[in-house]
């Protein structure tokens, strides 16, 4: 294969407690056979990947030196009646599931996508936060584009390297169009100039290949291969590969120096590769929201900037959702009040026509949060506001969800399909954007200085690492302290200022999947009625990071104390003071912005009712009585 080398070297962790740090999004497969048809391969595959949520599909296969395509919005067996993705001749191919990102689920928008000379095709899992730059230089070069996709600028990049040059390899063409991007991607690229190569690329999405005696294949997620073959050969951030019937070769994008991995052999079964090891999705989402944080700090900015206009301009803005998502938008409420000045109404869903109907007019604004866009009580408040010519804004995590066609401005937050039904990432991932809205806003309305707003913007930016780093080290600790409490009646949660919202989000946690009867409120309240329940022994777990609450907290903790109760606290490392109140405490980096501890705080309590919920014998992924979307009122 020219001057590359043929190279293996090793691929995953050990299977058993595999840790995973990578956001299921999109889910891309490729086969390169020596004998027989790819594209049946391909859709079983892609069956196979539907766990990860998915709005639309799509093949390509090259045959004789042509490009074949076939793709359409709707479930796989939907497309599959309409267009038979199995009739696709060619023993080389690509396949996509999509979650969308950027552009609604449409035809046009689905993967693959082509140049404009229909030569080159791609599929794609990531969020390019550069496109809309790349894009617009394109189009200046006479570059005409079919969809609203970030992906499209990948195909019409590696065009424009063959126009420069048309004696480049795919590889080296493909290299070149992925030091442009900015972001995350795995992408799968097959091309007529070299109809015996998929070249693939890889920067913070899974990738992975897959070893046969019949081809060679690659894939978002060891369920696609699995059936196929137990052979897999992991492909690392920064990575360029090529795959041929034979042989593959790796490369570091960077300096195109060899890699060499050796292979591993995967014993799971079909049901723990599709939670990559993991016994449950819980577990597996809590594990990708670094990941899923990362692609939040890749919103388009005119969509923040569009979004926090339309807050500025308003008399008067309530954050309008229902249980997790109402959490984010309490948090909010705190966020923009210390940020930008700015007064709003965190309101729960079912209660706003009743609280606010009436009062809502012209010069209202709603900002809706709803992971699915679909939440009956949510789109209920919605649609009567809008009744009352209230604007609406909308942040949600389903393009083409009720809530972005009837929002005025609408914001995904990236954190792509979630199977548990209790709300991890979503729960951060809303937390990032509103974040950024904040922050967006507080430089229009310039109520803060620019030292303080770089030093928060520089702080949100490192905040993922910040998660991995408490998951790192921390969820064993909250392994044994599930352990130790896992018969206790009774847990309170006290937070103060933006830790009630944190709070709350942790008792929701624990009563959804462990049910296990559980307290929130502000500690100030804690002797205004609930602190009458206390008894020796109950644990009581205060969230504490060190912002302008510590004092007071500090005294709600001693008041819990000498009255019996457990203390469990979340503490930033060095705080030896409240340590030494507390029966337990879990540590949390230090530097953490008070409006920004919401995130890494969380994450704890996450993982503490994750592990309540399996020491009691319990699935975290199917509680009773819950749904993952409420569709209904």
């Amino acid at each position: 294969m020219n001057n590359w080398k043929f190279c293996l070297k090793n691929v995953l962790t050990e299977i058993r407690g595999i840790k995973v740090k990578e956001n299921s999004m999109c889910g891309i497969f490729g086969c390169i056979l020596k004998t027989g048809t790819a594209a049946p391969i391909i859709h079983q595959a892609l069956k196979r990947l539907e766990y990860r949520g998915y709005d639309s599909v799509g093949e390509a296969t090259i045959h004789e030196g042509k490009l074949f395509i076939k793709k359409d919005s709707g479930k796989i067996d939907e497309v599959h009646k309409l267009h038979n993705l199995d009739d696709m001749p060619g023993s080389i191919g690509i396949g996509h599931t999509r979650w969308a990102t950027h552009g609604a689920p449409l035809k046009e928008n689905a993967h693959p996508h082509v140049d404009c000379g229909g030569q080159i095709a791609i599929v794609h899992n990531g969020v390019i936060e550069n496109f809309s730059q790349i894009k617009l230089e394109l189009e200046n070069k006479g570059h005409t584009f079919q969809s609203k996709t970030d992906t499209e600028v990948i195909a019409h990049l590696i065009e424009e390297a063959f126009k420069k040059n048309s004696s480049l390899r795919l590889a080296d063409a493909v290299l070149e169009a992925v030091k442009r991007l900015e972001g995350s991607y795995a992408i799968a690229v097959i091309s007529t100039n070299e109809p015996d190569k998929i070249v693939c690329a890889r920067n913070e999405s899974p990738l992975i290949l897959g070893l046969a005696e019949e081809g060679l294949y690659c894939a978002s997620d060891i369920p696609a291969i699995l059936p196929i073959t137990r052979r897999i050969i992991n492909v690392d951030d920064g990575e360029l590969v090529i795959l041929t019937a034979e042989e593959f070769e790796i490369r570091k994008i960077a300096d195109l120096s060899i890699v060499t991995r050796e292979i591993k052999i995967i014993d799971w079964t079909p049901e723990m590769a599709v939670k990559q090891g993991y016994p449950h999705f819980m577990l597996k989402e809590i594990r990708e929201q670094a990941a899923c944080l990362r692609n939040t700090l890749r919103l388009q900015e005119h969509y923040l900037d569009l979004m926090s206009t339309f807050l500025d301009r308003s008399k008067e803005v309530f954050l309008v959702a229902c249980g997790t998502s109402y959490h984010a938008c309490l948090a909010a409420s705190y966020m923009f009040s210390k940020l930008a000045y700015l007064a709003t109404y965190p309101v729960i869903a079912s209660e706003f026509v009743e609280q606010h109907g009436k009062s809502v007019n012209i010069d209202s604004t709603v900002l809706a949060v709803s992971q699915s866009g679909e939440t009956a009580d949510t789109i209920a408040a919605v649609n009567a506001a809008r009744l009352r010519a209230a604007t609406i804004l909308g942040l949600t995590n389903v393009i083409g969800s009720t809530l972005t066609r009837i929002s005025r401005v609408y914001i995904c937050q990236q954190s792509g399909p979630e199977i548990g039904v209790a709300a991890t990432k979503t729960f951060t991932s809303q937390l990032s954007v509103l974040a950024q809205l904040a922050l967006r806003l507080a430089k229009k309305r310039g109520k803060i200085s620019q030292d303080e707003m770089d030093y928060i913007e520089a702080k949100l930016k490192k905040i993922p690492e910040v998660v991995d780093l408490v998951i790192n080290t921390q969820e064993e600790k909250v392994r044994l302290l599930a352990r130790k409490y896992r018969d206790a009646k009774l847990f309170f949660f006290l937070g103060r200022g933006i830790s009630t919202a944190t709070a709350y989000e942790g008792r929701l946690k624990l009563m959804e999947i462990a049910y296990v009867p559980a307290l929130a409120f502000p500690a100030g309240e804690s002797k205004h009625g609930p602190i009458s329940l206390i008894e020796k022994g109950v644990p009581a777990i205060f969230i504490c990071p060190k912002d302008d609450t510590r004092k007071a907290i500090l005294g709600n903790i001693m008041e819990m104390k000498a009255r019996g109760a457990t203390i469990i606290t979340l503490v930033e490392e060095g705080d030896n003071e409240i340590k030494s109140f507390a029966d337990d405490y879990i540590e949390l980096p230090k530097g953490i912005p008070d409006v920004l501890s919401p995130i890494p705080y969380v994450i704890p309590l996450q993982l503490f009712a994750y592990y309540m919920a399996v020491e009691k014998g319990y699935d975290p992924d199917k509680p009773r009585n819950l749904a993952k979307s409420v569709t209904v009122q």
